[in-house]
């Protein structure tokens, strides 16, 4: 199954920036893509995932997955970040035992959304 972990590249973490200068997202972004993503996970740069006040943000999605969006990280957070999102792409719902998760995703997630067909 494909994943993608979306990352929010315009976000600017609350901080101002300066004109020209990276936003907090594009080198969070930058950093995830460097550091390379787990196998069946694809990393896809987007220009806003609408949670400005809480960025950096990124969020994981697949087909028939739960959807979770994750907020307050940091270019820092890529590896964490990249084993989140390689347990994510190891199940079947998108659901990773709690216990199993970095912890920046047990703090900071931002909202779980439900797959567009749930099964009956």
């Amino acid at each position: 199954m494909n994943v993608t972990l979306h990352v929010c590249t315009t976000c600017r973490a609350g901080e101002p920036i300066e004109d020209g200068a990276p936003r907090p997202g594009a080198q969070l972004h930058a950093a995830l893509t460097e550091a390379g993503a787990p196998e069946g996970v694809r990393i896809v740069p987007v220009e806003c995932l609408s949670a400005c006040s809480q960025g950096a943000s990124v969020a994981l999605s697949a087909p028939g997955k739960w959807t979770y969006v994750y907020g307050r990280l940091r270019k820092e957070d890529s590896a964490d970040i990249l084993a989140g999102a390689a347990a994510y792409a190891a199940t079947d719902d998108g659901l990773v035992p709690w216990r199993e998760r970095p912890v920046i995703f047990r703090k900071q997630s931002l909202a779980r959304i439900p797959p567009l067909e749930l099964p009956e």
